[in-house]
């Protein structure tokens, strides 16, 4: 007999490869997505009145100090980086945000139940 296709546990993998947005633009837009290695986070880096790049990065290297050496062209910004799928995402409205959140809640009950 083939596995059940929703087997319990099949998606609480922790250490899975995640999806990011990938661009650099000058734009708050940003459909291009790309799949990461399994110890990357997204990152959103916001060059003060500039670029705002987005992109997988290991998440060891999200840190300012590591950034700046990363980015040298970027001479001040602030960043973001997080590790779920599409978390780097531009912001669209604090609506999106709520609903996220409780979708990842909602795994995560999932995972421990």
């Amino acid at each position: 007999t083939s596995p059940s296709a929703l087997e319990p546990g099949v998606f609480c993998v922790s250490g899975s490869a995640i999806r990011c947005y990938s661009c650099k633009d000058y734009t708050a837009s940003c459909s291009k997505q790309r799949d990461c290695s399994y110890d990357d986070a997204c990152l959103t880096l916001n060059e003060r009145g500039g670029m705002t790049y987005r992109q997988c990065l290991k998440y060891s290297d999200c840190e300012y100090s590591r950034l700046a050496q990363m980015f040298p062209q970027v001479s001040s910004f602030t960043f973001k980086c997080c590790n779920s799928d599409l978390c780097n995402s531009a912001p669209s409205s604090a609506a999106s945000s709520v609903i996220g959140l409780l979708a990842s809640v909602l795994v995560m009950w999932w995972c421990v139940h």
